[in-house]
């Protein structure tokens, strides 16, 4: 793992929020206290003006760099984020938080109910979106930074940063979605539901009331990260990696042990997941996935989200990504182009799924590199290492 300048080293923080008053949500009901738990890397200038916020998809969480607590492994975008790298933290001021309803810090399903003193479980209000991107705005005013350089996210960060755009168009200068949409598909809907339904189905799951019980859903949470890890691969990408070659085996066994290496891959992609995250915010982090629909915010329409809207956008996508395909990209586009935002769109040609994002892809990185250059040189953010503060 690379050594940071202590500028750069990530720090961990969490802060509670709506102690006075709650957050309304979009249900109409009412949450607070709030407990948000975010990172920071580098330092903000002393106009305040070079903060970056980065939006983690469905099952990400704050820790963008630095080893993680519960895996160990670096964070989830080491190949992007650090000095020197295409998010340059010599030069921004990094921000990632976990979202509302997750599980690692932040207030979800898993956290206490302090009317109860138990845990939440489905207790807890359904969110959305919009409410996650509510918290994070309240997050930005304990920080003191009344407007963001820019926004990025890919898969529901996607969601996320569009959703900061069309809520909150003052405070943000660019954004860039990556491997994203502007709402849900019938078909992403289906997926979610088919995870959501092993959860349910598992006894240990017990009403999601586990925690309480003593119980973990471990096979349930397991079946929805294997049914979803497929869909954040592409077929060439299965098709190189593993084909048709057998595990540790020289010939089938006909049964039902996992024969081929594409099995036992799942297995333990789905082993792994149930050690860092949550059944139950697993439901409702997918549910506010599924809800999401800025066109429906606007009568239909989706190009009034963005009308009048100053902020600058890049949108990317990837052209074997079949979770949020191109053509998904190119209406966000379409709509941007209609309200005469200032887009630019790049579609980049890869192999590696809708996971891509989060890989090592030059074409992608070079189009990221590019556009906050030329972003950061519009708005005179200076480059190198500079004196800031360190909130």
């Amino acid at each position: 793992m690379n050594v940071l300048p202590a500028a750069s080293q990530p720090l961990n923080q969490s802060v509670t929020l709506c102690v006075d008053a709650p957050m309304r949500l979009d249900s109409g009901l009412e949450l607070g206290p709030l407990t948000v738990a975010y990172q920071t890397i580098g330092r903000l200038n002393a106009e305040r003006t070079n903060a970056i916020l980065i939006c983690h998809a469905l099952t990400g969480d704050q820790h963008v760099i630095g080893p993680h607590p519960v895996t160990g492994r670096p964070g989830w975008w080491e190949t992007l984020v650090g000095p020197g790298k295409t998010i340059d933290t010599d030069r921004y001021f990094i921000i990632c938080s976990n979202v509302l309803g997750g599980c690692l810090g932040t207030t979800g399903p898993k956290e206490i109910n302090p009317a109860t003193g138990k845990p939440w479980g489905l207790g807890f209000p359904v969110i959305t979106i919009g409410d996650m991107v509510r918290a994070q705005a309240l997050l930005l005013d304990h920080l003191g930074i009344e407007r963001l350089f820019c926004a990025i996210g890919g898969s529901m960060g996607a969601m996320q940063v569009l959703q900061w755009a069309v809520s909150y168009p003052e405070r943000v200068r660019a954004v860039v979605p990556i491997a994203g949409s502007w709402r849900h598909s019938a078909q992403n809907i289906a997926f979610h539901e088919v995870g959501r339904q092993a959860i349910m189905a598992d006894p240990d799951w017990n009403g999601g009331d586990y925690l309480n019980q003593g119980t973990v859903p471990r096979r349930g949470l397991a079946v929805a990260r294997m049914t979803a890890h497929i869909t954040y691969l592409s077929e060439p990408a299965l098709q190189s990696k593993f084909g048709r070659k057998l595990q540790d085996r020289a010939s089938i066994t006909y049964g039902f042990d996992a024969d081929f290496q594409v099995e036992s891959y799942l297995r333990h992609q789905g082993a792994n997941f149930v050690k860092r995250f949550d059944a139950n915010s697993y439901l409702y982090i997918t549910r506010a996935m599924d809800y999401f629909d800025l066109a429906a915010e606007h009568d239909g329409v989706l190009a009034r989200a963005f009308q009048g809207t100053k902020v600058r956008f890049c949108v990317v996508s990837f052209t074997s990504d079949w979770l949020f395909p191109t053509a998904e990209s190119r209406a966000v586009v379409r709509a941007m182009n209609a309200a005469a935002a200032d887009v630019s769109f790049v579609e980049v040609t890869t192999d590696k799924g809708h996971d891509a994002f989060l890989l090592d892809e030059p074409e992608f990185h070079d189009t990221l590199q590019g556009f906050l250059d030329g972003a950061a040189d519009m708005f005179g953010l200076p480059r190198g290492l500079f004196s800031g503060i360190r909130p």
